[in-house]
């Protein structure tokens, strides 16, 4: 009987061995992609057009307001002044945030990304 159990064991081994590589998926080589992508490099979004959009409130105009525009009017809209502002990118909202007068020129401080904005975009 003693001569019986190497076998045994022996062919246990076996399979095992077999079970072990069917059980390893072949994966990518992350590392190399991560390599040639360094972690600032973005060159690659470039050629991507966006339609970006910061909405400061909407009113209605009649034709006839609208013809009475000129230089310097006033256009009075439903928001009032540091009210946060929409960001919108492919008239998909994004983002919320506050105007800011920085150096004579006007920007946008994001203050809150939209819950679920990314996964939107994904999907489009």
């Amino acid at each position: 009987m003693p001569e019986t159990e190497p076998d045994n064991v022996e062919q246990a081994s076996v399979n095992n061995a077999d079970v072990n590589q069917e059980e390893k998926p072949d994966l990518p080589d992350f590392d190399r992609n991560a390599s040639a992508q360094d972690g600032n490099d973005i060159d690659f979004l470039k050629d991507v057009d966006l339609d970006v959009k910061v909405e400061l409130g909407r009113t209605e105009l009649t034709i006839e307001e609208i013809l009475g525009l000129s230089n310097g009017s006033v256009v009075q809209l439903n928001s009032l002044a540091g009210d946060p502002v929409d960001v919108l990118v492919n008239e998909q909202l994004v983002a919320r945030g506050e105007v800011l007068v920085i150096n004579e020129n006007l920007c946008v401080r994001i203050n809150e990304i939209v819950p679920g904005a990314t996964e939107k975009m994904a999907q489009a």
